[in-house]
């Protein structure tokens, strides 16, 4: 087993607006799946790395508690962190020393979900 994930999904009550904060604050386009009622947005996954969707109409639903999912903050986290409040997010913990294992940061997203973001630097 390489990773101890191999994939996560962050439910949303509205779909687009899920999406539109999670390409404004990654910098990226999430790559859309539609099947029936069932919606996906992928992010993007390199190499068959771990990856994962922003999804609705699959019973889920947004929750600030739980599991967490981190997801990477590039080079600084602080630059996707910085987008988070004008993409409708809240900042819940600022970006934060973990030590030799880098930065961590937590939000909520536009839908409640609580997701963290993860950097070396």
């Amino acid at each position: 087993m390489a990773n101890a994930i191999n994939w996560f999904e962050l439910p949303a009550n509205n779909f687009s607006r899920a999406v539109k904060f999670y390409n404004e604050i990654t910098g990226k386009e999430l790559q859309f799946f539609e099947q029936g009622e069932l919606q996906m947005a992928f992010f993007p996954a390199e190499n068959n790395g771990v990856g994962g969707c922003v999804t609705y109409g699959n019973g889920n639903q947004p929750r600030a508690e739980g599991a967490l999912v981190y997801l990477n903050g590039g080079e600084d986290l602080a630059q996707p962190l910085a987008k988070v409040a004008s993409a409708g997010g809240t900042i819940v913990m600022p970006k934060t020393s973990i030590g030799e294992n880098g930065f961590m940061a937590i939000f909520l997203d536009t839908e409640g979900n609580r997701v963290a973001l993860h950097s070396m630097n």
